[in-house]
């Protein structure tokens, strides 16, 4: 009587791939994630007998991919600048474009570092802390606030610089500036910078792939996208030292309306950036 071939790691995959369709690529982020394995233990083990729990798990996963789930929730992790963050559906998953946005904010920090400052930097809606743990981990005589409306992401971000060893960063539980502006002493930064929720509510990409599954408070204002900015327009004066600059991430058709909120008195200078791709991305303006 014959016996069934054995589940082997490799078997596993190609049964799955034919089975949903899914990339081989994504099959294999999710097999590391279920055995530990990296992916050159994946081809060199690939005829290893796959135990019948890690099966059931990888099973399982697939599955929620094939209906939308975005792979970064379901192994819990996502590279930025170089890290491994974790995240869950509780914060917004991390985009390479807004490694960008650290590197911007780095070179100007590293400029206010030469005048022999206490260098300060505020991440406004800082949702999984990877703009924020990445500006302390890169420079770490920055002193860093990070803070969010929701506690469920201050609590990942707050998981991400402990497992990641930033120590010069504190959070703060706020709605925008309201339990920012009108502390004793006043706090006074550098550099304010944000990567706010900017997609107009009844955007049809709310409803479409991983934003399905993403928090929508993170990603829309609920109102016509500039709620925001027009926010961190405002009250950043007050909060910022002479000489400071505020530096927001935007959508690809906003960068003249959000311009344009910046183009007023007390700021003096105010610049358009564009992401890796040529795509307008960011607003940068002084004071």
């Amino acid at each position: 009587m014959s016996t069934l071939p054995k589940p082997t790691i490799e078997s596993v995959l190609q049964q799955t791939r034919e089975e949903t369709g899914l990339a081989p690529s994504e099959l294999r982020i999710l097999m590391t994630h279920i055995t530990g394995f990296d992916r050159v233990n994946l081809v060199t083990k690939g005829n290893r007998e796959l135990p019948m729990d890690q099966l059931s798990a990888f099973k399982s996963l697939a599955a929620k991919r094939q209906q939308g789930e975005p792979i970064a929730y379901l192994v819990q992790q996502k590279e930025f600048y170089s890290r491994p963050f974790f995240v869950d559906s509780r914060v917004l998953i991390p985009r390479p474009e807004t490694e960008e946005l650290v590197e911007h904010a780095l070179g100007f920090l590293q400029s206010k570092s030469t005048e022999n400052l206490l260098t300060r930097v505020l991440d406004i809606g800082c949702g999984s802390g990877a703009i924020a743990v990445s500006l302390a981990l890169e420079n770490p005589i920055l002193e860093v606030t990070a803070s969010d409306i929701s506690a469920d992401a201050l609590w990942v971000a707050q998981f991400n610089a402990n497992e990641l060893g930033a120590k010069n960063i504190r959070f703060v539980q706020s709605d925008l500036f309201e339990n920012l502006l009108n502390q004793t002493p006043p706090l006074a930064f550098d550099l304010i910078c944000s990567n706010p929720p900017y997609i107009e509510l009844g955007d049809e990409h709310l409803s479409q792939g991983d934003l399905r599954f993403e928090p929508q408070q993170a990603l829309t204002d609920g109102g016509d996208g500039l709620r925001f900015y027009r926010e961190i327009a405002q009250h950043s004066p007050s909060l910022l030292r002479a000489g400071g600059g505020v530096l927001v991430e935007h959508g690809h058709l906003q960068q003249a309306a959000v311009k344009a909120l910046f183009s007023k008195a007390p700021y003096v200078h105010v610049q358009g950036l564009p992401d890796l791709a040529g795509t307008p991305r960011f607003v940068f303006a002084h004071i």
